[in-house]
């Protein structure tokens, strides 16, 4: 298994094809944005990194690494967005595995702070990070806001 970046890969469409099998809806709503960078980057800021764990030619888990997410806030940044796991591959801490890296990623990047936003409790605890606060997010529903010092 390795970590590759979407944006940086040769093989786009391959890794679409993954993505859209996929039952979780919002990795719907991600393919779309990946099939329209505009919004992309409207929604979730320029220069955003997409990882993707890999096992051959299937994915095993995707995470984002971006300057905005579904909550939006100048001064908090970045975010961790979009994260998931297929079936077949849960229950190995696969989430953390790329997570580790996203933040190791930001830490590159001189961030010494990352964000979540979900809707999950209990999940992100376990991987180190603390509950901020509920806001509402730009669909006007609660997200939790979780974060960590890197």
């Amino acid at each position: 298994m390795k970590i590759i970046e979407y944006f940086s890969s040769d093989n786009k469409e391959h890794w679409n094809e993954q993505i859209a099998i996929s039952e979780w809806g919002a990795a719907k709503f991600l393919l779309k944005l990946l099939n329209d960078m505009q919004k992309f980057n409207e929604l979730l800021g320029s220069d955003g990194k997409l990882f993707l764990l890999v096992d051959g030619e299937n994915i095993v888990s995707f995470l984002t690494l971006t300057r905005q997410d579904c909550v939006r806030d100048e001064n908090m940044l970045p975010w961790l967005g979009f994260l998931y796991t297929y079936p077949d591959y849960r229950g190995n801490r696969y989430s953390e595995k790329l997570l580790r890296y996203a933040e190791e990623e930001a830490k590159t990047d001189n961030h010494s702070i990352v964000y979540l936003a979900t809707d999950h409790m209990g999940l992100y605890e376990k991987y180190g990070y603390t509950y901020l606060e509920t806001r509402k997010d730009y669909l006007d529903e609660d997200a939790r806001i979780y974060y960590k010092e890197l």
